[in-house]
């Protein structure tokens, strides 16, 4: 154990914590959290640091759990998985392919850790699916009294919906069991469409795919599009120079060029948002489900995403990007679909779901923009993403979630005492009195 600083995957949120520890097995967590509870100092769990709220801050014990990553049972047979907490998404999808195995949905990124993906209702894109906390079968919570507990429909039906996604406010989840399915091949097709047209045929086009999202620069009449279905095709895998082409130098080294340019010249934002809608044409690739679904993101940025019920998604759409001309910022809004779910704090909760993301380039003001966007956000009843930026209370919350008291009542029995609170759990979801 040693005193360090912790720093997110964006550079904008850091902590100096007591003591960090990177426990190399349960038992060893377990005297770790009852060492610190007994000492009174508050427990939190970093994952990969991708969040961009202060999640994760403490000035207490931060618990680093990459070291449980590992896979602890298969069943093919019925597609059950049991994996430790701190596996990667990204380490975990080419060793349940290797079983025939694959999660139904995914993500555009894949670096998060299991727990940390699952604690922040992080989600892919797709009508008919739900975010990836819906393959928790089951979970095991470690208590600030070491002991831990297995919670399932069965075992708990509340304590299993609290912990799906929790916010780390429960403990530490330590293992969980995935509900997964065959493995597939998707063929994704991205192209330019006129976003008038998007608009127009926005819940076609939405339920007209496995997976739809887009791509909308305010200052460009063309959003990019990105249609992904599953196909009965062997795997195409790209060549190892296209993809970095591609992936990297495109997708990354040259927009970060035009994104610095932005920044240091806000008059050319214009233009910049045409010539990215004209450089992300058109593009086919057939492969994994999983390497289809994510791809590298090295651009350092500031992000804000919003759950809205689906209904009002093109209103929000125009409004945001009405909103963003009023602004500098170089970056897209990205646009995603999810089915609902019965997890007490997803976002996507009890209702069909539209996500929109706003996105501000590191090094430029975000708060202004954010603060603007999720004044419209809230017109629609939004719900924040739990691992990005949100000016959201407790108090301006409660009524946006119909089992908002029922995760309370469970997070009350779990940790009574705030051991695995900081000062984000307490202005979210309220403090334990």
């Amino acid at each position: 154990m040693t005193k360090s600083t912790w720093v997110n995957w964006a550079g904008q949120q850091r902590c100096t914590p007591a003591v960090v520890a990177a426990p190399r097995d349960v038992e060893e967590l377990a005297a770790i959290v009852t060492e610190s509870a007994a000492a009174g100092r508050t427990v939190r769990v970093a994952g990969s640091g991708h969040s961009f709220t202060d999640a994760v801050l403490t000035d207490g014990t931060l618990i680093d759990l990459s070291g449980l990553d590992q896979v602890l049972d298969v069943d093919s047979a019925t597609g059950r998985v049991r994996v430790e907490a701190g596996i990667s998404l990204h380490a975990a999808s080419p060793l349940l392919h290797a079983h025939g195995l694959a999660f139904p949905n995914l993500g555009d990124i894949d670096t998060q850790s299991l727990a940390g993906a699952t604690a922040t209702a992080t989600h892919g894109t797709g009508s008919r699916l739900r975010n990836i906390s819906a393959a928790l079968h089951s979970v095991e919570v470690l208590r600030a009294d070491g002991s831990r507990v297995e919670l399932n429909e069965q075992t708990d039906a509340d304590g299993w919906k609290a912990a799906r996604v929790s916010v780390g406010a429960l403990g530490v989840v330590t293992a969980a069991t995935l509900q997964l399915e065959p493995s597939f091949v998707l063929e994704c097709v991205e192209r330019p469409v006129p976003l008038d047209e998007v608009l127009a045929g926005i819940d076609e086009l939405a339920d007209g795919s496995d997976h739809f999202e887009f791509f909308a620069f305010a200052h460009s009449g063309t959003a990019m599009t990105k249609a992904i279905n599953r196909v009965e095709a062997p795997e195409r895998p790209r060549g190892k120079l296209g993809e970095w082409l591609s992936d990297i130098v495109l997708a990354n080294y040259c927009y970060d060029g035009m994104c610095r340019v932005g920044r240091r010249i806000p008059a050319a934002i214009p233009m910049i948002h045409r010539t990215a809608t004209l450089v992300g044409s058109n593009n086919r690739q057939v492969d994994r489900s999983y390497r289809v679904f994510s791809t590298p993101r090295l651009v350092k940025f500031n992000e804000m995403e919003y759950a809205i019920p689906r209904a009002h998604a093109a209103d929000a759409i125009r409004e945001i990007l009405e909103l963003t001309r009023r602004f500098d910022t170089p970056m897209p809004i990205e646009v995603r679909w999810v089915a609902p779910d019965d997890a007490f704090l997803s976002p996507a909760n009890g209702r069909e779901t539209c996500y929109i993301a706003v996105h501000q380039y590191q090094g430029m003001k975000w708060e202004q923009y954010f603060r603007a966007c999720e004044a419209v956000f809230n017109t629609y009843d939004g719900r924040p993403h739990w691992g990005k930026r949100h000016f959201q209370t407790a108090e301006t919350l409660r009524s946006r979630y119909p089992d908002w008291d029922r995760f309370t009542a469970v997070r009350r029995r779990f940790d009574p005492t705030g051991v695995f609170a900081n000062d984000y759990v307490h202005r979210v979801l309220g403090a334990l009195d």
